[in-house]
């Protein structure tokens, strides 16, 4: 059998619009870098979403809200996901788009409401009494079946632990036995047993088996330390939906009729408002006693102006309750009437009310050179090589339609370069891409003059 050594995959991963943002750019003292972490230029904004970020860390920006303001492809989505890098990866971060709550299946105000809990993390620490060390016996002990019959059943199990100060042996429940045999437990393994749930948990190969065989896919792991019998801290984060969904889905039985029950309820199932002050009183008992920590995170709502006024009226509500995230808005539009009200017209589709809470930061369209340097971190991100002329180009035809426009035709003008027998992407390639693919703005040009041509 021949082993040849094959490139891996592992590192691969799609390009999606905003892959390259890394962070928001700013320097120690939170003045924005001209070109830093995937961004370019909106110097304003981008300092702006920096105080942002610092008042989100220091735990005084819950339930309060911000709105990006800008024309379309101006970099709202870009500034709120790198919030979220800036946050890291342990702050809740819930994206979604005004047009989400539209659903057949549950209410307005529950999608909402689901998404508000998504972004509100909690950080549980407990100290859970464990035995943990490399098994050296496992010896199931069978006695004979008490309902009768020929089959004998497990009474329990002796279960011998070794770490590097000493060994135990252990006489075990025969569910912890069931445990052990679906972790696939046997002699030489490193585990860990809960000493109040009796869960199980396998964590390697004990590394003084690592000779064993020449060739395995096994993690070794080392014999732990300490004794047997000890404390450890669990760290564990969740967030209030997680809890929520685990506490809302019924404990069914066994029986077949539990089972069917089961199968047969619809997929989306609304979570009652009962039961989330339920949720909440627990948990502020457990932040009360210590045991664990809030962690507001962030809700980011796009295209807010697709809410209706319900949805705005909801939430107000949800703002001003004391578990509440922070809630990021975007949108692109003007003055626009409010969803959901004939004519009520009001800045960006948000009613007055609403938008006297939110501190809004405005986004501006890029200039030429800013597109251009969007365009080369495009390039680098997708893996293109493009010379400076079709750059120039590239920049031009930017300003005059929109960038979003430039950055679509790009992988068209790698390809037809791949045609013409070139690696790196020229002027004239742009050229042809440009001739083939409209933008909205030309499109728009000749509907208007070949208007009789098309049906109404």
């Amino acid at each position: 059998m021949k082993i040849e050594e094959v490139k891996s995959t592992a590192k691969t991963q799609r390009i999606s619009a905003h892959t390259h943002i890394k962070g928001l750019g700013l320097d120690e003292n939170g003045a924005p870098i001209k070109i830093a972490a995937g961004l370019v230029g909106q110097a304003n904004a981008r300092e702006a979403a920096g105080i942002v970020v610092d008042l989100i860390k220091s735990k005084k920006m819950a339930g309060r809200a911000v709105l990006l303001a800008g024309p379309p492809g101006t970099g709202k989505t870009a500034i709120a996901l790198a919030i979220a890098q800036e946050l890291g990866s342990k702050v809740p971060f819930c994206p979604m788009v005004g047009s989400e709550v539209y659903s057949s299946e549950i209410k307005k105000t529950e999608v909402l409401m689901e998404n508000f809990r998504r972004a509100i993390g909690l950080r549980i620490k407990e100290t859970k009494e464990v035995f943990e060390g490399e098994v050296t016996e496992l010896t199931p002990v069978e006695t004979e079946n008490p309902m009768g019959g020929y089959g004998k059943t497990v009474s329990h199990v002796i279960i011998g632990l070794k770490t590097a100060k000493g060994t135990k042996q252990l006489k075990l429940d025969p569910s912890i036995y069931e445990a052990l045999q679906k972790e696939k437990v046997e002699g030489g393994d490193v585990i860990y047993i809960e000493a109040n749930s009796g869960a199980v948990k396998r964590q390697g190969r004990s590394d003084t088996f690592a000779t064993e065989f020449d060739l395995e896919a096994e993690e070794y792991v080392p014999l732990p330390k300490g004794e047997v019998h000890k404390k450890k801290e669990v760290i564990q984060d969740v967030t209030l939906h997680d809890l929520d969904v685990a506490n809302a889905r019924p404990q069914g039985g066994q029986d077949v009729l539990s089972l069917m029950g089961q199968l047969m309820k619809p997929k989306k199932t609304e979570i009652t408002d009962k039961l989330r002050k339920e949720i909440n009183k627990v948990v502020n008992k457990y932040i009360d006693q210590g045991i664990a920590e809030l962690i507001p995170g962030v809700l980011f709502i796009d295209e807010v102006h697709m809410l209706d006024i319900e949805c705005f009226t909801y939430l107000h509500r949800a703002l001003e309750s004391a578990i509440a995230p922070i809630v990021i808005f975007a949108t692109n539009r003007g003055r626009c009437v409010i969803r959901g009200t004939e004519d009520v017209l009001s800045p960006h589709g948000v009613p007055l009310d609403l938008l006297d809470r939110l501190l809004i930061i405005r986004t501006l369209p890029y200039s030429r050179p800013e597109m251009e340097q969007i365009l080369r971190l495009r390039a680098a991100t997708e893996g293109l090589s493009v010379d400076d002329d079709a750059f120039s180009l590239l920049g031009e035809i930017g300003s005059r339609t929109s960038l979003r426009y430039t950055v679509q035709i790009l992988t068209p003008a790698a390809l037809t370069a791949r045609v013409n027998g070139r690696t790196t992407i020229t002027k004239e390639d742009v050229e042809e891409v440009a001739k083939l693919f409209l933008d909205c703005k030309a499109s728009a040009k000749i509907l208007s003059q070949h208007s009789d041509k098309y049906m109404k």
